[in-house]
């Protein structure tokens, strides 16, 4: 049993790493990479140091939350950072939580077509993003575009790769345990899908 958690929680972490990842942190063949200068202080123990450039990478990469980035820095299956040093770097990270919600939002939004209420739910979930409230609604709040559009991709989605029927995919669209989308928008995307 523990060696199948083991495997759920990587495979978890990965998926919300790639997630939240977006399109525009790659980095074109040929051009410079970014340098982050970061100030040594040797008063701090090494294994801090280390921490917080890690925590700056979980954060400017991968646009975690706060709550993530400590539980990535400790995990025996991440970074393997002792308690305190991950506190170091949690207490001395440059972080905008609010923009890194935005990113893990907008991200969820375009790669996976999920609703304003399935986005919520995942950077709000102990099991997925661990934002705070706060943080989620200000990701909301800001996600630019129309969730019509995405409603009738996802709807796209199960009638392309599952074989579902219009009345099964208008289920799964506004189903709570499914995508959460509104009646209005999945009834656009069912009115829109190919027949």
């Amino acid at each position: 049993m523990k060696k199948g958690l083991k495997v759920f929680l990587t495979a978890a972490i990965v998926l919300s790493a790639v997630a939240c990842s977006t399109s525009n942190d790659v980095v074109k063949e040929g051009a410079k990479e970014k340098v982050v200068e970061t100030k040594e202080e040797p008063s701090v123990p090494k294994e801090y140091r280390n921490a917080l450039r890690s925590a700056e990478t979980y954060s400017d990469m991968m646009h975690m939350s706060k709550q993530g980035i400590f539980d990535q820095l400790t995990s025996e299956y991440g970074d393997q950072f002792d308690a305190e040093a991950a506190q170091y770097a949690i207490d001395n990270l440059d972080a905008n939580y609010n923009e890194n919600a935005l990113k893990c939002g907008e991200n969820y939004k375009k790669t996976m077509y999920m609703s304003k209420q399935g986005i919520y739910d995942q950077l709000t979930s102990e099991y997925g993003e661990k934002f705070t409230p706060e943080e989620a609604q200000y990701a909301i709040d800001n996600i630019k575009g129309d969730y019509l559009e995405t409603a009738l991709k996802s709807a796209k989605n199960y009638q392309e790769n599952m074989s579902m029927s219009k009345d099964a995919i208008y289920d799964q669209l506004v189903s709570d345990y499914g995508e959460k989308f509104t009646a209005e928008e999945a009834q656009y995307a069912i009115d829109n899908l190919d027949n």
